[in-house]
Parts: structure tokens; sequence; C-alpha cells
């Protein structure tokens, strides 16, 4: 493993306990993981890896049975402060009816993650706890050249009561560039959301939290224009988005546009829903399945000031934190 001169070693807290899970996928590169698990260590973490890649079952991390088990575990063990996930993927929901969810909230452990690990976060939210949309251990904290901003930002996060966050001038498909349509306007109210395709899959179900006048966030990657439209009217029809103060959008990249898409493309579909649904979309949350993307405290306070085609500032405040042990 390789550090930079500006590389965030031992920025986490002195003594941080971090606990390695894997409820959705396995690590594709189990030397990954070494990677992920030495760079913490490098940072002054004690770290308790549940994780063991023989246990991988078919594309998860272990069975639903053991999954579940390492969340519980983690949980239990009086030194761990964080609770970071493997990678996303798929499986989260598959276990959630077998945790217990009260217990893991009333824990105070800070869980960390993003994709798959949204329906964890949104559990947690219902029951009553805070949670971190960032990053995990196989993709970020386990890169070959790991994003050292993003690293960063995680642990400042973690450890202040407040941050800011300057959006990347409204750019909503991957490519960052200016949204001229992006609406000015300020608002504030409990940050959730996280990636669409989870967000609308606990719609109708016992995990999904009811947030009003919220400040919800998405992301996604891989889903065609049509199926973001698809599920964000289908929030709309559940009547979550009309509850929402503003719906701030991060990254929506590795879609392919077909000739039959006869100009149907991100913009199109982001103008749409625009016309047909009254909750103002903010563009250019840098967050998602992006190197450089933020931490943020799902369950969070938020305070959103948009200057319309000139970005926005997002103040969260209202989260846990670390403390050095």
């Amino acid at each position: 493993m390789t550090r930079s001169a500006d590389s965030p070693a031992m920025l986490a807290p002195p003594g941080t306990h971090v606990a390695i899970v894997a409820p959705s996928g396995y690590a594709p590169d189990p030397a990954a993981v070494d990677r992920g698990v030495a760079l913490l260590e490098a940072m002054g973490c004690t770290v308790s890896n549940y994780y063991r890649h023989e246990q991988r079952y078919l594309r998860f991390g272990a069975s639903d049975a053991a999954r579940a088990a390492q969340l519980m575990a983690a949980a239990a063990d009086p030194q761990v402060q964080v609770i970071l996930a493997l990678r996303g993927s798929y499986g989260v929901s598959r276990i959630l009816p077998l945790l217990e969810l009260d217990t893991l909230a009333a824990s105070g452990k800070l869980v960390v993650g993003y994709s798959d690990i949204t329906a964890l976060h949104l559990a947690l939210l219902k029951a009553g706890a805070s949670s971190f949309a960032g990053p995990m251990l196989n993709g970020d904290f386990g890169a070959t050249e790991p994003q050292w901003d993003a690293l960063r930002q995680f642990w400042n996060t973690l450890r202040s009561p407040g941050v800011s966050i300057d959006s990347h001038r409204g750019g909503s498909a991957g490519d960052r560039s200016t949204d001229p349509d992006s609406p000015a306007l300020q608002c504030e109210g409990m940050l959730w959301g996280g990636n669409l395709a989870m967000v609308a899959h606990l719609v109708g179900s016992p995990w999904m939290p009811q947030v009003e006048g919220g400040v919800l966030f998405l992301e996604d990657v891989n889903e065609h224009p049509f199926r973001v439209e698809r599920m964000l009217l289908q929030l709309e029809h559940a009547g979550i988005l009309a509850r929402q103060q503003a719906i701030v959008l991060g990254d929506f990249a590795s879609y392919r546009l077909a000739e039959i898409d006869n100009g149907y493309n991100f913009a199109e579909m982001l103008a749409f829903l625009r016309a047909r649904i009254a909750t103002p979309i903010v563009t250019g949350l840098p967050f998602g399945h992006v190197r450089d993307l933020v931490t943020l405290p799902v369950g969070g306070h938020a305070v959103l000031d948009s200057r319309g085609a000139d970005g926005f500032t997002l103040t969260l405040s209202g989260y846990p934190t670390l403390t050095a042990r």
C-alpha cells in the first residue's frame, strides 16, 4: 500500500475501533480487504474483521443468517464504535427480518456504507437511529489508489458536530455540468435517502421511515433514465416526494442510451419530473458510486442553500460523532 504525502493517516480519533461486516456482497478481490484493513490500522484504528472470504454464499458475503449475525455481533461488542460495510451489491433486504433492529439502533454504533446499505440506513432511521452514507472497505479504503479527499472528509464528518458540502455545479447524470434549471431555494429538514433503487424497494415495507419535511438525497448507477423516472414516480405515487422540502440528486452514471430512446435522455427525464413534481429537484450532490463521494449523516439535520445554476451548499448537523478514547 502506498500513501501520498497528504494521505489521511491518523485522522481517525485515537483508539477508534472499527468492525468490518458484509451484509451484502462478497469481496471480488480479497486483496482489497487486506489493503482496507491495513489502511484503517495505519490511520490509528483497531479493526475487528467479521468477513471471511471462505464463507461467501452465492453472490453474498455469507449466508443470510451469518450476515445478520455479523451485524449483531459487532453491535454487541462494547469496544466497537464504527460498523463499516464491506461493500454493497445486494443482500441487505434479505436479512432485515433477521436483525434485532431496535438493539442495533440502541447500540450507538456508527453504521457506514452506501448503495445496497441504504436499506439498513432506512431501517435504522425507522428504529430511531442515525447512520452514515459513506465509503466502504472494499472499493474505498481498499482501493489500490484511495481517494484521500473522500476519506479525509469521512473522518472529518464522523468527528465533527457539523459539516458543509458544496455542490459540483449541478451535474445530475455523472457529468457534473451546470444545470441551468436547478432551482434557487433555502430550506431545512431531516436528511435522508441514499440509493434510489433501495429507497423505492422499501416503499410499503415495515422498514420504510415516514419522514415529513425532509431533504431527500438520491443516487444510482447503471440505471437508464427511464428506470430512474419510474422509481421516482413510484415515490411520487406513494406520496413520499410531496412530503419533502427538496430532492437532491447525486451521481446517476454508467447507463447507456440507445437509438430507440429517440432523444429521451437524463435531461429530458429530469425536465418531465420537474414539470410534474412540485417538490424542488436540485442536482449536483457529490455522492454516489463515485470515488470522490462525500459522507452524509442519514437522519441528521440539513440546511440547503441552493443558488440555482451556481450550485448549492448543504450544511449538516445534529448527528452522532466519534470521540477519542
